[in-house]
C-alpha cells in the first residue's frame, strides 16, 4: 500500500516532517508495511525548501492545490494559527483527505466543527503533535488508558515556562531575566505571551479534558493565571515548605462536574513531577484500573514535534481501509466546576509593615471565612522594610480564601496585594 503524505508549511515543524520523511521510510515500512511517501509540499517561502531533501515531490505555493493532488492521501497541516489553517484543514477532510495537524489553538477553539467534518467525511483527524509534543498522551487516553474511568489528570504542558520556573528553582534567577535566557535558546516564542501567561497550556488542557472525559469544554471556561507574578522570594518559600512550583493543567472530576484549569501550583517536592525540569513536559494521570501513570518527555522542538506528527502518519496507514476513528467523542454532556468550589491547600504570601498584632488580624480574618491555618514563616528582611509573611492552609474552599484576601489586602499594614498560589 503506498500512502502519499502532503505537507502545508515547511517550517520548523514541517521542515522535521521532511526529514523524517526522507530518512526513515524503511523504519516506517518495517512497521506498517505501507510505503509512506512525501508527495507534495506548499509553502510560501520557497527558501525553506533548499536544504531539504524532496525525493521528486510536488512543491507549490498552493495548499489547496496540494489537497486536491490525487497523489496525496494524508494532508499535514503545519502553519499554525486560526486562518488559513482552519479553512485548509475543512477543506481537506471534505475532499476525502486524512488529516494530521500539531494546531492546539484551532482544536481548543474549533475541535467539534473539524469532529464533525471528519465523521460526515469518514476520515481520520490526528493530532497528537498538539499536546506534550512527542510525549503521546493523546493516544495514552483513546487507546492505552480506553479501558478507564479517568480520575484526574495533572500536566507540564508547556517547556518555556518549565524552562523559566526551573531556572528559578535551582538557580536563584528572577523571572525577567530567565524569560530573556528562555528566549536566546529558542524555548520561547517572540511575544511570549501566550506561553508565560498560560493561554498556550489551557489550549492543551481543553483538549485533554474533552478527550478523558468525552464532553464539550469551552476553552472560555478555563480559568487560567500564567507564571508572570511568580518571584525568586515565592520559589525560595516554596522549597523551604518543600514544594516546586510548577505551572499545571490540572483536571479532575469532582461531584459529576469536571475541574478544568491552569495555573501555577505548589507541587511536593516528593511527586513525581516536581521532577521534570527545564523545557521537558510530563503528565501524571490517575485511572480507576491503570492507577498511576506517567508520561514525560520533549512537549516541543523541531524533531520531537514532527515525530509526533509522522506517528499520526503511522498510524493512519495502519488502519488501512478501517472506519475512521472519530476524533473526538461528545457522548456526555458534563458542566465545568466553578473554580470557587475547589477545595485544597493554599500558599499565601502577605508583605506587611512590621508592626505587633499584624498576624493575629490576618488570621482572624481568614478563620472568619473559614480557613485554617497549617503552617506559617514569617522574614524581616531589613529594618524599617516590609515584613513576608508566608501562611500555607489547611483544606478549604478557594471562594472562602480569596474573600478573606479580599478584606486583608484593605487593612493598612499590607503594602503589597497578597500573592496567593495553589498547592497539589
Amino acid at each position: 500500500m503506498d500512502i502519499g503524505v502532503g505537507v502545508i508549511g515547511a517550517g520548523t515543524v514541517g521542515g522535521g516532517v521532511i526529514e523524517i520523511l526522507s530518512a526513515n521510510t524503511d523504519v516506517i515500512e518495517d512497521k506498517t508495511g505501507a510505503r509512506v511517501a512525501l508527495r507534495h509540499v506548499a509553502e510560501l517561502r520557497q527558501d525553506l525548501l533548499k536544504d531539504l531533501s524532496l525525493n521528486g515531490a510536488t512543491v507549490s505555493n498552493d495548499a489547496l492545490a496540494l489537497i486536491q493532488d490525487p497523489a496525496v492521501h494524508v494532508v499535514c497541516e503545519l502553519i499554525g494559527g486560526m486562518e488559513p489553517a482552519k479553512r485548509f484543514i475543512l477543506a481537506a477532510l471534505n475532499a476525502g483527505k486524512h488529516v494530521v495537524t500539531a494546531n492546539k489553538m484551532l482544536l481548543a477553539k474549533c475541535g467539534q466543527e473539524l469532529a464533525e467534518a471528519a465523521i460526515k467525511n469518514n476520515v481520520q483527524l490526528r493530532f497528537e503533535a498538539a499536546v506534550a509534543g512527542a510525549v503521546p498522551i493523546i493516544k495514552a487516553l483513546r487507546e492505552g488508558l480506553a479501558a478507564n474511568h479517568i480520575h484526574s489528570i495533572h500536566g507540564i504542558l508547556n517547556g518555556t515556562c518549565n524552562y523559566i520556573l526551573s531556572r528559578m528553582t535551582y538557580e536563584g534567577l528572577e523571572f525577567e531575566e530567565t524569560l530573556q535566557q528562555a528566549i536566546a535558546k529558542g524555548f520561547a516564542e517572540t511575544p511570549p505571551d501566550l506561553d508565560i501567561l498560560g493561554h498556550d497550556t489551557a489550549h492543551k488542557c481543553q483538549i485533554l479534558a474533552s478527550l478523558a472525559y468525552s464532553t464539550r469544554v469551552s476553552l472560555d471556561e478555563i480559568p487560567v493565571e500564567g507564571i508572570t507574578k511568580i518571584t525568586h522570594l515565592d520559589v525560595a518559600y516554596a522549597r523551604e515548605m518543600g514544594y516546586i512550583i510548577k505551572l499545571l493543567a490540572i483536571i479532575r472530576k469532582v461531584e459529576g462536574e469536571i475541574e478544568a484549569r491552569v495555573h501555577p501550583t505548589l507541587v511536593p517536592e516528593t511527586h513525581l513531577l516536581a521532577s521534570v525540569r527545564n523545557e521537558f513536559n510530563g503528565i501524571y494521570v490517575e485511572s480507576d484500573c491503570a492507577d498511576a501513570t506517567l508520561y514525560y518527555g520533549r512537549g516541543a522542538g523541531r524533531m520531537p514535534t514532527a515525530s509526533a506528527v509522522v506517528a499520526d502518519i503511522v498510524d493512519i496507514a495502519l488502519r488501512g481501509e478501517c472506519r475512521a476513528l472519530p476524533p473526538f467523542v461528545y457522548t456526555h454532556d458534563i458542566a465545568v466546576r466553578d473554580i470557587g468550589l475547589m477545595e485544597g491547600r493554599y500558599y499565601l504570601r502577605l508583605t506587611t509593615e512590621d508592626h505587633p498584632g499584624v498576624l493575629g488580624q490576618v488570621c482572624t480574618t481568614l478563620g472568619r471565612h473559614g480557613v485554617s491555618i497549617a503552617s506559617c514563616i514569617q522574614k524581616s528582611q531589613s529594618e524599617d522594610t516590609p515584613v513576608h509573611v508566608v501562611l500555607m492552609t489547611h483544606e478549604t474552599i478557594e471562594s472562602g480564601v480569596v474573600a478573606a484576601l479580599a478584606e486583608i489586602d484593605q487593612m493598612d499594614f499590607i503594602t503589597e496585594p497578597t500573592q496567593l498560589l495553589r498547592a497539589l
